[in-house]
């Protein structure tokens, strides 16, 4: 599957160019695309040293919250539910450690965390896997929660937000939690329908309304917050509890007498290398995504688009059915980040606050990017990453179902902003 879409990629490039070139009269295209092909190649080793500090970092902590049994005290308390999602996986294994807390990371929006964790739950899961080119059962599964992952607190979206005057984010905090569940609960469905798995099982389903109840009293509680003190709340819970969870490691390494200090570095070993690791992979995704863009692909794909859906709406209003002058297709000016998303978390997020700025930060179509932008993860990323770092090369159903999550979480994100806010 990601042989076809990166062939399709520099396929669709190709078409547009000459398009552009024939019947444009734009022969700069080439160039732009030739920019793009050495920028984005450029920008995959940049991302790639950069994750090689807190790969390094957090690595080398995991390693002694083994030594010192944190990991497996924390595993045991999520063991019921991933043994029902990861059936493959034995139970007490490293690699629900390294699931869960990358799991954590995620929720709390902390992506400097989430992502070493998560290279290191797939590298635990590899040793598993007994085709080492091909996706895992369990690899696959892992992936599509990290690529629909909920964020209970997105700060990062937040902080954006503020700056560009936004008058209220956190009235934005339940629609973008609602828009990833529906992102998250997609893509377990679908991978669930493959791998023949019940999500219908009562551990799964108390498992679920826990962490809901607990969402719902962090809302309630955000709720009765101004900005500067949910946003102050929220930085101190996410920093808080990573910190904690550093300090615990390290004080239960040492009551166990483990070289806290020898354990470390032997992680941070392995952190380095994995991260050196997914360079080509990271390289390979990224041109293609730039080649895409540049090629004005992705412009031709979102006008197409954009033309169906005022087509439609022009016929009903034309019907009677509704009233296009009203302006009920707020959701095409937002389609180009909801279909940026799972090809870039840059791209997305400069088409969010491009859109806003123009709008206006109340505008009807700036909610609705906002809220795309936290419904899901940068898909394509996460596969290339995550497979990458242990060369993986036949994603099987992973694609197909990071997808089904995506469009679940944008197709949500819209109907959720109508509904609060239309």
């Amino acid at each position: 599957m990601l042989n076809i879409i990166w062939i399709s990629f520099f396929l669709f490039a190709a078409v547009s160019a000459l398009y552009q070139i024939f019947f444009l009269g734009n022969p700069e295209v080439l160039s732009q695309i030739m920019d793009a092909t050495f920028k984005m190649s450029g920008t995959a080793f940049e991302i790639s040293i950069g994750l090689t500090g807190v790969m390094t970092l957090w690595l080398g902590l995991m390693r002694v919250g083994e030594a010192g049994g944190a990991v497996a005290i924390i595993s045991r308390l999520v063991a019921p539910l991933l043994n029902k999602l990861f059936p493959e996986v034995p139970k007490e294994h490293p690699a629900h450690g390294a699931m869960i807390m990358n799991l954590a990371a995620n929720m709390l929006g902390l992506d400097n965390a989430a992502t070493p964790l998560g290279l290191k739950a797939m590298k635990e899961l590899q040793e598993l896997n007994p085709e080492k080119d091909t996706a895992s059962n369990a690899q696959i599964m892992f992936l599509v929660i990290n690529t629909s992952s909920v964020t209970l607190i997105p700060i990062t979206i937040f902080t954006y937000l503020y700056q560009l005057d936004y008058p209220n984010p956190t009235e934005l905090f339940l629609p973008i939690l609602l828009a990833t569940s529906c992102s998250s609960i997609a893509g377990l469905i679908a991978v669930s329908i493959y791998q023949r798995i019940n999500l219908l099982q009562p551990v799964i389903i108390m498992f679920f309304l826990g962490f809901f109840s607990i969402v719902a009293l962090l809302f309630s509680y955000l709720l009765s917050l101004d900005k500067e003190a949910m946003q102050s709340f929220s930085l101190l819970l996410s920093n808080g509890i990573i910190f904690s969870v550093i300090v615990l490691f390290v004080l239960l390494a040492a009551i166990k007498k483990a070289n806290v200090y020898e354990e470390f570095i032997s992680g941070a070993k392995e952190g380095f290398n994995i991260a050196i690791s997914i360079i080509p992979y990271l390289v390979a995704m990224l041109v293609a995504i730039g080649v895409f863009r540049a090629s004005g692909a992705m412009d031709l794909f979102l006008g197409l688009i954009d033309y169906l859906f005022r087509f439609i709406a022009q016929f009903l209003d034309w019907l009677g059915i509704i009233d296009y002058s009203d302006g009920p297709l707020a959701f095409v000016d937002a389609l180009p980040t909801g279909m940026m998303k799972p090809l870039s978390g840059s791209g997305a997020r400069g088409l969010m606050i491009e859109t806003i700025k123009t709008h206006g930060p109340s505008a009807l179509v700036s909610k609705m990017v906002a809220i795309m932008q936290g419904s899901t993860e940068t898909t394509f990323y996460v596969l290339a990453v995550y497979f990458g770092s242990v060369g993986i090369k036949k994603s099987r159903h992973a694609v197909t179902c990071g997808l089904i999550a995506d469009f679940s979480g944008i197709t949500a994100a819209i109907f959720i902003c109508y509904l609060f806010f239309g």
